[in-house]
């Protein structure tokens, strides 16, 4: 299971994480990888990344018993934590997309050299392939091996269909064709997420927004992909086998491996412009500019003047509409089938994660360590209170917040919830939350 089944352990294992040691535990996760989704020996993997191989199956082991979290390491108090220098780290990248493919004890051993010659302190082992293990897969293969390898590893929906619900699962913006007015009543044309599950064809989630795609608005339709629907006739949800993306920044950005990672989502790259067995996105785009905004006031490709009569709620209603009275119901013309009945046949049951806060806190928050003072804690020019943090003053802290709602923030010490405080500037009135909410 991605998450535990004991609440207080669940929102300790992965929430209580600082980004360093999520980092850590992304980067084992990375060496281990290509035997947990690809089944290339264990003793190959070791060999090459000049990994113990006992190492190397312990990491396996805590992988599948506890997600992520079970690869996190403790930071140590060693000359591990040196700051690596900008020439070194590139060095250290250089080296590693070199072709042949290097060793990590090798490039250890000839950033050493480098190192010394430069008059800098050398880096430790950890810390050079704690850098390999940063770089894209996808970058790794293409350097050492190949479009051709990068194709048959990364391009997988070009190689085969998917063949059950929530398999693979397609996720792509698009700037869409219509004018809505902004909250200035300025004309803009408004940014769609869009997952649609490759089997069934049914969208899973959709987001409108005047902002450039990035990291937050893929991780908020992630949530609404994932979890159930409050929506009559809007059944898909569930955690997917594969993510299918693009190279975009908002798709390859640390967060959301990180979040792949953890629920046991298999990130799938399409190739650098070559975005190929993504045909099924590009013809719901089609397919719902032609249908749906072309009936709507303010569709950019016909109107000469071009003018914005509706709001982004309004168009995000429009779409809904759409979906579920619409798209969802009507059979598709490759399959045969509608998309929700597809999506459910043969009562299929879709693997979901214990609770919504749960997958808030680890899709749709931030963390950042603070120490709490004697009037709570100061965080971006505002007060948190909480009774709770009295008795931790002078104590370092780590803090969790959603960046579209930073009223309240949720607090961890030594890896624990502690409490939920709240800054009363922002929300006047509000009581402060018990350290058991």
């Amino acid at each position: 299971m991605p998450f535990s089944s004991d609440p207080e352990s669940g929102l300790a294992s992965l929430t209580g994480l600082t980004d360093e040691a999520r980092s850590r535990a992304l980067t084992c996760f990375q060496v281990i990888r290509p035997f947990l989704e690809d089944g290339v020996p264990l003793t190959q993997i070791a060999r090459e990344q000049g990994l113990i191989l006992r190492t190397a199956r312990r990491w396996v082991d805590r992988y599948r018993r506890e997600g992520l979290t079970g690869l996190a390491r403790k930071e140590r108090d060693d000359k591990d934590k040196r700051k690596l220098t900008p020439t070194l780290q590139q060095l250290i990248e250089g080296l590693a997309l070199r072709k042949p493919r290097l060793s990590s004890a090798t490039i250890h051993r000839q950033v050493a050299e480098a190192a010394k010659k430069l008059g800098q302190e050398p880096p430790s082992y950890r810390v050079v392939h704690a850098v390999i293990g940063n770089l894209e897969p996808a970058l790794l293969t293409l350097a050492h091996e190949g479009s051709k390898a990068y194709s048959e590893s990364f391009d997988l929906v070009h190689r085969r269909e998917a063949d059950a619900s929530n398999a693979i699962w397609q996720a792509d913006h698009t700037e869409l064709d219509i004018l809505v007015k902004d909250a200035d009543g300025t004309a803009r044309r408004p940014w769609l997420t869009i997952i649609i599950d490759d089997y069934s064809r049914a969208v899973a989630a959709y987001l409108l927004s005047f902002s450039d795609p990035s990291a937050i608005q893929t991780a908020l339709a992630l949530r609404q992909a994932i979890w159930r629907k409050p929506q009559a006739g809007w059944h898909v949800c569930g955690i997917p086998q594969v993510l299918y993306t693009d190279h975009g920044s908002d798709f390859t950005s640390r967060h959301i491996e990180q979040v792949a990672a953890n629920l046991k989502i298999r990130l799938i790259f399409s190739g650098v412009a070559r975005p190929r067995g993504r045909g099924k996105l590009e013809r719901f785009f089609d397919s719902l500019s032609q249908v749906l905004l072309s009936r709507l006031p303010g569709y950019a490709r016909t109107q000469t003047d071009r003018k914005a009569v509706l709001t982004l709620p309004e168009l995000s209603g429009e779409i809904e509409t759409y979906l579920i009275g619409e798209y969802l119901v009507t059979p598709h013309s490759t399959t045969g089938q509608a998309p929700q009945a597809r999506w459910e046949a043969g009562g299929f049951l879709p693997q979901m994660p214990d609770s919504l806060e749960r997958l808030d806190l680890l899709l749709l928050t931030v963390a950042r360590t603070r120490r709490v003072q004697q009037d709570g804690i100061r965080f971006m020019g505002m007060r948190y209170i909480d009774p709770t943090l009295a008795a931790y003053v002078g104590e370092e802290v780590m803090l969790r917040y959603d960046p579209r709602d930073v009223a309240e923030v949720r607090v961890f010490h030594q890896g624990g919830f502690l409490c939920r405080a709240v800054c009363q500037e922002l929300w006047p009135g509000r009581p402060s939350p018990s350290a058991t909410s």
